[in-house]
């Protein structure tokens, strides 16, 4: 006897509940670090934030009257990652604000997980950076100055590569450490809830860019300038943002091909904002674009149907100029 179902006819034990769970876990190592560096300030940042996310989205579920989708552990992680892009200074208001705005305004309005367009997240951190752009970009702390390493990079100063990379530097809560940072990660790929493709594109292909932009600019090719390239790995948001941001399921192209491509537009976009803007970093707002592009990078990386002849240019515009007569 042969069991007959519609498709999917293969299926996977992992859910939206056990991938978000896994996410989270994933985030301890680097806000536990980032409350160890930074403080008492910082964790209350962090449980504000992750209490906003999962508050507000309830809220809009019970008043929509629309089944509550808070424990799936989505606006959980939300709440995370913009307590992960928080300055340690930030003031005990600015979460909610930014939470309200990533999961009302970005998710719950274009119709929850899976329809939200871009990284809520993100772009909650967009806005409270838009909002409050003084309290955003001040990391002064006790022991700390507050010019972060890459504001030191951009000014020609010199980082110490040690220090970056066990987190012993100013800079936003969940993006000082690289050890704490890349453990998390580690985590995420053992369990396959990511795979390596966009993060691999888009860490390489950014310290690329970043180095042919400054040969051009006429950097010499010396011992400080691979210094430099690995002060611009290991400090700002790139990692994180690689890892935690950039392998958001419902906001990253699902084709292979899609996927290299968007690592590398996004490589691209971190490079010029961080050689060529005004402001030291800019994973966030590259990210952010990269989410709006992705509709068209998979329309262009669809994969052939399998026995399907490929469209010649001529033959599909002589066939799009008879659908306009």
């Amino acid at each position: 006897m042969y069991n007959v179902s519609v498709s999917p006819h293969v299926r996977d034990k992992s859910s939206t509940k056990s991938i978000m769970r896994d996410v989270a876990i994933a985030l301890v190592p680097t806000l536990g670090f980032g409350v160890y560096h930074f403080g008492i300030n910082a964790l209350v940042l962090i449980l504000v934030s992750a209490a906003s996310c999962m508050a507000f989205e309830a809220l809009y579920e019970f008043l929509m009257k629309k089944p509550i989708t808070v424990f799936d552990w989505s606006a959980l992680v939300t709440g995370l990652i913009i307590a992960v892009n928080l300055p340690p200074t930030a003031a005990w208001w600015m979460p909610i604000l930014g939470s309200a705005f990533a999961i009302i305004v970005v998710k719950m309005l274009f119709g929850g997980l899976g329809q939200n367009f871009m990284n809520p997240a993100l772009a909650g951190r967009a806005f409270l950076t838009i909002s409050f752009t003084a309290r955003m970009t001040n990391f002064a702390v006790d022991g700390y100055s507050g010019a972060t390493p890459l504001a030191v990079l951009k000014e020609g100063g010199a980082v110490n590569l040690k220090d970056l990379f066990f987190g012993f530097q100013s800079g936003c809560i969940g993006e000082v450490s690289a050890l704490a940072i890349l453990i998390g990660a580690a985590y995420l790929v053992i369990r396959r809830v990511i795979s390596l493709r966009i993060p691999l594109t888009y860490i390489i292909s950014t310290i690329c860019f970043i180095a042919v932009i400054k040969l051009i600019n006429g950097t010499p090719v010396n011992a400080d300038f691979g210094i430099y390239l690995l002060g611009e790995l290991l400090s700002g948001g790139l990692l994180v943002g690689a890892f935690f941001m950039a392998t958001d399921y419902v906001t990253t192209p699902v084709t292979v091909k899609g996927q290299i491509v968007f690592g590398l537009i996004i490589g691209l976009l971190t490079a010029l904002f961080r050689t060529l803007g005004s402001t030291a970093e800019g994973v966030s707002y590259a990210i952010i674009i990269g989410n709006l592009l992705v509709p068209l990078i998979e329309n262009k990386t669809v994969p052939r149907a399998f026995g399907c002849e490929k469209e010649s240019f001529f033959r599909r515009v002589k066939k799009e100029g008879g659908e306009n007569e």
